[in-house]
């Protein structure tokens, strides 16, 4: 069974097989988490708190620390894509663990379909639309629709 989803004039089709797949391809642990932000400029951020939810239809979430320099962004924004690292990619950690604006610095980072920018780099990508956000204590829990998969 295919499931489709549309969202602002976006159609995008995420079968569970799909979902379950790019979850496989989490074996570091790690994300790296990406989305325009509120004042129109690239956010990303390093996440381990990453999770499928359900399969039909496709949820994942995940938990941005309120004291985040980038928390208005995450606080505001409608779509986010979830970049799921290989093994071996400790640069990236590195340049996203980071605070501040420089992270994109040098970067190529085109849009995707839901409007977040895509990292250029090996491994899963998950672009997803902002289904809710719950209140988590010092966190802010993110709740997402998976629109498209991406395997590089």
């Amino acid at each position: 069974m295919s499931l489709s989803s549309t969202d602002g004039g976006r159609t995008t089709t995420v079968r569970p097989e799909e979902l379950r797949a790019g979850m496989q391809a989490w074996k570091t642990g790690t994300t790296i988490v990406t989305a325009t932000g509120a004042h129109g400029q690239p956010v990303g951020l390093v996440c381990n708190s990453f999770n499928s939810v359900s399969l039909d239809p496709p949820l994942v979430s995940w938990c941005v620390d309120r004291k985040s320099s980038s928390i208005e962004s995450w606080s505001t924004t409608e779509a986010f894509s979830v970049h799921i690292l290989d093994e071996g990619q400790q640069e990236w950690i590195t340049r996203f663990a980071q605070r501040g604006a420089e992270k994109f610095r040098g970067l190529e980072a085109p849009l995707t379909s839901v409007g977040s920018p895509a990292l250029v780099l090996a491994g899963t990508r998950m672009d997803c639309v902002l289904v809710k956000r719950y209140d988590g204590g010092d966190h802010l829990i993110m709740l997402g629709e998976v629109h498209a998969i991406e395997n590089r």
